[in-house]
């Protein structure tokens, strides 16, 4: 799998001129995502653990422009990373939002943990799945048809918090406390120290 480095992450990031609040997201989201790593990657020897990562750092790299374009930031942010070349990386990002498919029975993919890692940041903060939802109600639910796909979306959201947390030693409400800071953002002048 082509996947870029932390630094080919961040050059993407100031190229794209995404603002600081959403780069603090995208760091947390890829923090909590290599937590979780740490404890699977036993179990699941063939997780990608540097695909985890990079697309966790990267998987709101459109948004910023969505804002002025309109654009479904997970779709574009998607094409994005296909076009320069990193189309599984691009796949995950896409399915950042709703993933294609979830069973139980299927082993945990990388797909599964960078969704189920943004889904538990609100802003750069952990929390838990029902503070994260009432957030995205009412920042993105005020349509009838919106508030349908997100109550979807946190059904099939809590149906991946129980396949996961099957394999892991610790609760939901522990995460928090686990996640340790792999990557600091310390930026000046838009150079990332890490």
């Amino acid at each position: 799998m082509n996947t870029p480095t932390k630094e080919e992450c961040f050059s993407l990031i100031q190229g794209m001129d995404m603002m600081d609040h959403i780069i603090d997201h995208s760091i947390m989201v890829s923090n909590v995502a290599l937590c979780l790593c740490q404890f699977l990657e036993k179990k699941f020897p063939d997780i990608n653990v540097l695909a985890v990562g990079s697309a966790a750092l990267l998987h709101d790299i459109t948004k910023t422009r969505s804002f002025s374009t309109g654009e479904v930031h997970s779709e574009t942010g998607g094409i994005l990373l296909n076009d320069l070349g990193y189309p599984e990386i691009g796949d995950i990002i896409r399915q950042h939002v709703i993933l294609d498919t979830c069973t139980r029975e299927s082993p945990l993919s990388e797909t599964e943990i960078v969704n189920y890692a943004d889904k538990r940041v609100l802003h750069d903060q952990i929390v838990s799945l029902e503070k994260r939802r009432e957030y995205i109600m009412v920042r993105y639910g005020t349509k009838p048809e919106f508030k349908q796909r997100i109550q979807v979306m946190w059904d099939n959201t809590l149906d991946l918090e129980q396949k996961l947390f099957k394999q892991l030693p610790f609760k939901p409400s522990q995460l928090s406390d686990l996640v340790l800071p792999t990557i600091k953002r310390q930026y000046k002048k838009g150079q990332p120290t890490t």
